[in-house]
C-alpha cells in the first residue's frame, strides 16, 4: 500500500471500477506523421471498443470537418460500440459568448453524444498570457459552460488543461479551478499534465490532495516528455483517481501520451484490477499492431507487453533456462496479451536457442545437430550476417544444415542474373523505372530464363524470377514484397563496404522476413529474395508435415 510523501496518511487502494478512457482519435493523432481518414477513425474505435476501453473520445467536433463527419456518422449508426461509450471533445465557452450562444459548445451538442469532455485553462500564467482574461472570468467560463451541457442532460468531464504545472507554481487557483469545474456539475475532473513534465514524487502527493478535496471523481492525463506518463498515471491510480486517460501504442504530440495499452496490462495483470475479460486482454497484441498500421506508424518493437522484442530472448543461458521453465525469464506469460516468446539465434545463443527455436518451426534436432547450426551460425555472423530479425531465413539454414532440406529438395537453383540500371533525369516516374534484369534459374533439373523491368534492381530481379518459373508455383502469385531495408556494416570502407539487406514479404495473411550480406547490395538482395520464394513455396509442405 503507497503513502504519501509524509508518511502520515495511507492511499486508497485502485478501486475495481477504474475507467479506461481513450483518446487516441484525438489527442493520439497529434503525432507528427498520423493523418487519420473518417474511415479510419472509425476502425480503430472499434478496435478500441473490443479491448473494452469504456470511454473513446472521437476528436473535437465544429472544429474540423473531418471530426464533424466522423461524429456524425457515428449518431447515424455507423458506429456501434458495445462496451465503449463515446466521447465528444471540445473548449469551455469563450470570454465573447454566453455558453448557450458559444459556437464551438453548439458543435458539442450537435454531436448527439451523451458524455462531453471540456478542456479548460488552471494555471494562472496560461490565464493571464495566453487567454487574456480575468482569472475570475475564466473560472466562470468553466462553471457556466458545464452548468449549460449538464443541463441539456449531458454528462460532463472536465479536463484542468497544464493542472500539474499550474499547482506547482499557483496551487491556490489550480485548486479553484478544478473546484469550480465540480461544483459546477462536473463528473470527472482530469488532472492533465500537458507538458509532460510532472515527477512520480509529486504526482502521489498532488492527485491524493485532490481526491479528498473535490466532491467528484479525479482523473489522470499525463504525456510523456519526462519518460514517467505511465508511471505516473499508475501513481495516480493508487493516490485514488478512478478515471485514466492514454492513448494507442503512446501516439501524440512530441514524446506522446501515456501508453494505454501498457497501463491496461500493467493494472489488470500486475495490479489485479479487472478492467477487461481475459479474452479482450488477449487481443491487446493484435489490437495494437492494428491500430499502428492505420496511423501510418511502425509496428511495436520494444514496447512491453506488445512489443516484437518483449518476449525474445537472446542469450544462451536464457535458453537454457526456458527450455526448463518458460516463468524464469518471463514477467507474465505472453500468450495473456496476444503476444509468443520469441528465442533469437545469435553468436551469443547456446544449443539450447537452437533446439527451442527449432521447435517453434514444429522440427526436432538433437545435440548434434543443433552444434552444427550454432557453428554455422557463428561463422555466417562473422561475415556479417544476422539473423534475429529474419526468422524465415533462419528455418533455412536450420533446415540445411540438419539435411532436413537436402540439396536435391531445393526447389530451385539460381544459375545467374544480370541486371542494368540505366541512369535518367532524376524525375521518377511511377512505374517507368529503367531498371532491367535477365535470370537463369534450375527448377527440376530444367534450365528457365525470365526478363523483367521494373522501378529498381530489386523490382526487376523480382520480375525476371516470376517470369522465368511462370507459373510453377502458383502460391506465389499471392506474395509481394512489403519492406526493404539495407544497412551499411562498414561505415569506413565507403563504396566497398558489406550490406546486409532485411526483406519482409507477405501474402495477405502472414508475413516472413528474410536476409541477404554480400558486398554488393544487388547481390545481398537476390539472397534475400531468393530464402523468401523459397520459404513461401515449401512452407505449406512443411505446415502438412508439422
Amino acid at each position: 500500500m503507497s503513502t504519501t510523501s509524509g508518511g502520515d496518511a495511507t492511499l486508497p487502494a485502485a478501486r475495481p471500477g477504474l475507467d479506461l478512457y481513450d483518446t487516441t482519435l484525438r489527442d493520439g493523432t497529434q503525432r507528427e506523421g498520423v493523418s487519420l481518414s473518417v474511415e479510419d477513425k472509425l476502425r480503430v474505435a472499434r478496435r478500441m471498443d473490443e479491448l473494452g476501453v469504456a470511454y473513446i473520445e472521437g476528436g473535437w467536433p465544429g472544429a474540423n470537418p473531418k471530426d464533424t463527419e466522423f461524429f456524425a456518422r457515428a449518431a447515424d449508426g455507423e458506429l456501434k460500440l458495445d462496451n465503449a461509450t463515446l466521447v465528444a471533445f471540445g473548449m469551455t465557452r469563450s470570454a465573447k459568448y454566453r455558453a448557450e450562444d458559444d459556437p464551438l459548445l453548439g458543435g458539442l451538442v450537435d454531436a448527439r453524444t451523451d458524455v462531453i469532455c471540456l478542456v479548460g485553462k488552471s494555471w494562472g500564467y496560461h490565464v493571464d498570457e495566453a487567454l487574456g482574461v480575468p482569472r475570475e472570468e475564466n473560472l466562470a467560463m468553466v462553471a457556466d459552460s458545464i452548468t449549460y451541457l449538464r443541463g441539456l442532460g449531458k454528462r460532463v468531464f472536465f479536463d484542468a488543461e497544464h493542472f500539474f504545472d499550474g499547482y506547482t507554481r499557483d496551487h491556490d487557483y489550480a485548486r479553484e479551478v478544478a473546484l469550480a469545474a465540480a461544483e459546477a456539475g462536473a463528473e470527472c475532473v482530469v488532472l492533465c499534465d500537458t507538458n509532460g513534465g510532472a515527477m512520480p514524487w509529486d504526482v502521489t502527493e498532488i492527485v491524493h490532495g485532490l481526491v479528498g478535496e473535490l466532491p467528484c471523481d479525479v482523473g489522470l492525463h499525463f504525456h510523456d516528455d519526462g519518460g514517467c506518463a505511465v508511471a505516473n498515471s499508475l501513481l495516480g491510480i493508487e493516490a485514488g483517481a478512478v478515471h485514466v486517460q492514454g492513448t494507442a501504442n503512446g501516439l501524440g504530440e512530441r514524446c506522446g501520451n501515456a501508453n494505454l495499452f501498457t497501463i491496461m496490462a500493467d493494472l489488470q495483470l500486475k495490479r489485479k484490477v479487472p478492467l477487461v475479460t481475459p479474452e479482450q486482454m488477449e487481443r491487446l497484441t493484435e489490437v495494437s499492431y492494428t491500430i499502428a498500421e492505420l496511423c501510418n506508424q511502425t509496428t511495436p518493437s520494444v514496447q512491453p507487453y506488445v512489443g516484437h522484442t518483449a518476449f525474445a530472448h537472446k542469450a544462451g543461458i536464457h535458453a537454457s533456462a526456458l527450455a526448463k521453465a518458460p516463468d524464469m525469464y518471463n514477467h507474465i506469460d505472453p500468450d495473456e496479451v496476444g503476444n509468443h516468446q520469441r528465442l533469437v539465434v545469435s553468436e551469443l545463443a547456446g544449443r539450447a536457442n537452437i533446439k527451442l527455436k527449432a521447435v517453434e518451426f514444429g522440427l526436432e534436432v538433437d545435440d548434434r545437430q543443433a552444434a552444427a547450426v550454432l557453428e554455422e551460425v557463428k561463422r555466417r555472423e562473422s561475415l556479417g550476417w544476422s539473423y534475429e530479425a529474419a526468422d524465415a531465413s533462419f528455418e533455412l539454414l536450420l533446415r540445411r544444415v540438419t539435411e532436413l532440406l537436402p540439396e536435391d529438395a531445393e526447389p530451385f537453383h539460381s544459375q545467374h542474373y544480370r541486371v542494368n540500371v540505366s541512369g535518367g533525369d532524376g524525375e521518377a516516374v511511377p512505374g517507368d523505372g529503367p531498371a532491367e534484369a535477365i535470370l537463369a534459374v534450375e527448377v527440376g533439373g530444367v534450365r528457365k530464363l525470365g526478363a523483367g523491368e521494373g522501378n529498381g534492381p530489386v523490382d526487376a530481379l523480382d520480375h525476371a524470377f516470376r517470369n522465368a518459373v511462370n507459373g510453377t508455383w502458383p502460391q506465389l502469385d499471392r506474395v509481394h514484397l512489403s519492406d526493404y531495408k539495407v544497412r551499411i556494416l562498414e561505415a569506413t570502407a565507403g563504396t566497398d563496404a558489406i550490406t546486409r539487406v532485411l526483406v519482409r514479404s507477405t501474402d495477405g495473411t502472414t508475413s516472413w522476413d528474410t536476409v541477404g550480406v554480400h558486398p554488393n547490395v544487388v547481390e545481398a538482395s537476390w539472397l534475400a529474395l531468393s530464402d523468401a520464394y523459397t520459404h513461401a513455396i515449401l512452407r505449406e509442405d512443411w505446415s502438412e508435415d508439422d
